[in-house]
Order: structure tokens, then C-alpha cells, then sequence
């Protein structure tokens, strides 16, 4: 079983469907509303444990009444949760997704997840991992140290750099995996086209987008991955995070780059199926089911 560890945010997502987004100033009436969980580190820790992996996540929740709710929820998930935190004082991460013809914004409130410190993080834990995945909704100075980190015991890292901020090239340069979307790759290569920064980053950089799949160069050419057409289309939310952490377990499991971005957009197109970011993850027996799923995919000392 491969080991993944997932150093990121814990929060409830508050979700409203609407048929459109309201002007500034402007009231409009909304179709639904409903919480879930969500927070991209405990959405691509669910996503990886839905897959089979032993995962574990390093973050922090509040002192609120959502704190235990989000802790549970990731426990039912067998997930790790010794490294979590309940910090005093401050409440549980949140985001404010606003859902329009089955699209989404989001407007994300850190709280807790602010608090996750780089000495949280040890060498040692690091080290125990096939892999390590974090986003940027944890500070900076987290992501960092972890990065270092996981060069120093030699233990891979995926970068899903969301939400988008200036990243310093040094640390571009560290991370084995970096996952942007097409607005964050702006945000990350200003006055840049995509087709360079992917071959100057060779089998480093794969940039996701939407329903058009993803794309990276593999030092040779470019290679597109299509999005596997879903029918159901219901909500997105959780896309994203589910290709994310369906990568890990791909690169974990010791697919080829080219394999683990086949295999994460068949799990993040499945997810859309479902309301809410965690929902719609599947199971890897799930995805043995769907058409698309290749045989000659083999995970955890399959042959």
C-alpha cells in the first residue's frame, strides 16, 4: 500500500446554487444551499484514500463547532489525523462556493489553516512517505520548509499551486510535480506561453484544463491528455483536487507520468457525477469499472 502525505487545508464548504452570479450591489435568489467538507488538502487526502493509499494529513482546524465534524469526516475516510491540530481562538477554514450552470467560485476563508507551522513538520514524517502533496491554502513559509524538506530525504512532491500566488523560481525548480490550472499557470508564469514553460520543465509541470483535459512535455513532445467525456454533469467542484490526489497515487504506485495523468483524468471526471467536493471521489474499483480504465494499470504489487 503506498504511503502519501498530505500537508494542506481542512475546512466546510458552504455551497449555493444559483442561475447566475449577482451584479456588485445586487441581491439575487438563490436555487439551493448546503455545507460540506472540503479544503483542497482534505479533498486530495479523501481523493487518495478513496484509491486504496495509506494516507495521512499534517493541518489544523479550529475551536468552533465544524472542528470535530472535519476531523471525523476524515477519519471515516481512513485517514491519518494524528497531526492535525485544534488551535484556540480562531475558527475552522471555510469557503463560499457559488455554483452557476454547474461551474463554480469560490471565495476561500483560511482561519485555522493559517496556523499550520513549519515546525509541524518533521524530517522523519517526510521521510515515511512515498510521496507528499500540498496546495497553497496553508502559509508560505509551511510550503516552503516542506519542499526543502522532501529534497533533502528524497521523498517526491506534488505542488497543486492553488489558490494561485507568485512562486520564486528556486522553489519551482525543487518541486518534482506542479499542478496548476490554466489562470494559476498565468499567475505563476506572467507574459509566458505555455508551450515554453512546459519544455523548459520537462515530465514537471502538467497543467489542467477543465474539460479539455491536461497537458505536459515529456522532453520530447507535448503530450495531451483528453478529459473523459461524463455525461452527468452536476458539480466541479472537486475536480481539481480528485486529479490531484489521484496523481499521487498514480506517481506512488509507480505508473509513468503519462499513466498517472490518464489515470487522475478519468478520477477527476468521474468526481463531477456528484454535489459536494468530496462526494463524487470514486473507489479504485470504481474506475476498474469505467471503460476507459486501463488494465495495464497495475497498483500496490498488482501484477
Amino acid at each position: 500500500m503506498v504511503r502519501i502525505g498530505v500537508v494542506g487545508s481542512i475546512s466546510t464548504d458552504f455551497v449555493v446554487e444559483a442561475s447566475r452570479r449577482p451584479e456588485q450591489g445586487e441581491t439575487v435568489f438563490g436555487d439551493s444551499f448546503e455545507t460540506s467538507f472540503g479544503g483542497k488538502g482534505a479533498n486530495q487526502a479523501v481523493a487518495s484514500a478513496r484509491l486504496g493509499a495509506d494516507v495521512s494529513i499534517i493541518g489544523a482546524v479550529g475551536d468552533d463547532e465544524f472542528a470535530n465534524r472535519l476531523v471525523t469526516n476524515l477519519q471515516n475516510e481512513n485517514i491519518n489525523t494524528d497531526a492535525v491540530q485544534n488551535v484556540s481562538g480562531v475558527p475552522s477554514g471555510s469557503a463560499i462556493i457559488t455554483l452557476v450552470e454547474r461551474d463554480n467560485s469560490i471565495i476561500y476563508v483560511a482561519g485555522a489553516n493559517d496556523e499550520v507551522k513549519p515546525e509541524d513538520i518533521s524530517k522523519e514524517l517526510v521521510k515515511s512517505f512515498d510521496i507528499m502533496l500540498v496546495q497553497n491554502e496553508t502559509p508560505v513559509e509551511t510550503i516552503e520548509q516542506l519542499i526543502d524538506m522532501c529534497n533533502e530525504v528524497d521523498t517526491p512532491i506534488i505542488l497543486n499551486p492553488a489558490p494561485a500566488r507568485e512562486m520564486s523560481e528556486a522553489y519551482i525548480a525543487k518541486v518534482d510535480y506542479l499542478t496548476p490550472n490554466e489562470s494559476e499557470f498565468k499567475v505563476l508564469f506572467p507574459g509566458e506561453t505555455m508551450e515554453n514553460i512546459l519544455q523548459k520543465n520537462p515530465n514537471k509541470i502538467i497543467v489542467t484544463l477543465g474539460a479539455e483535459g491536461a497537458v505536459f512535455f515529456d522532453g520530447k513532445s507535448h503530450q495531451w491528455i483528453p478529459a473523459v467525456d461524463v455525461l452527468d454533469v452536476v458539480d466541479t467542484t472537486g475536480a481539481g483536487d480528485t486529479f490531484n490526489g489521484a496523481l499521487a497515487f498514480g506517481v506512488a504506485s509507480g505508473l509513468a507520468l503519462e499513466e498517472s495523468v490518464q489515470f487522475a483524468n478519468l478520477a477527476g471526471s468521474l468526481s463531477i457525477t456528484k454535489k459536494g467536493a468530496q462526494a463524487g471521489m470514486p473507489t479504485l474499483e470504481m474506475m476498474r469499472e469505467h471503460k476507459k480504465f486501463n488494465t495495464k494499470w497495475k497498483f500496490g504489487g498488482e501484477k
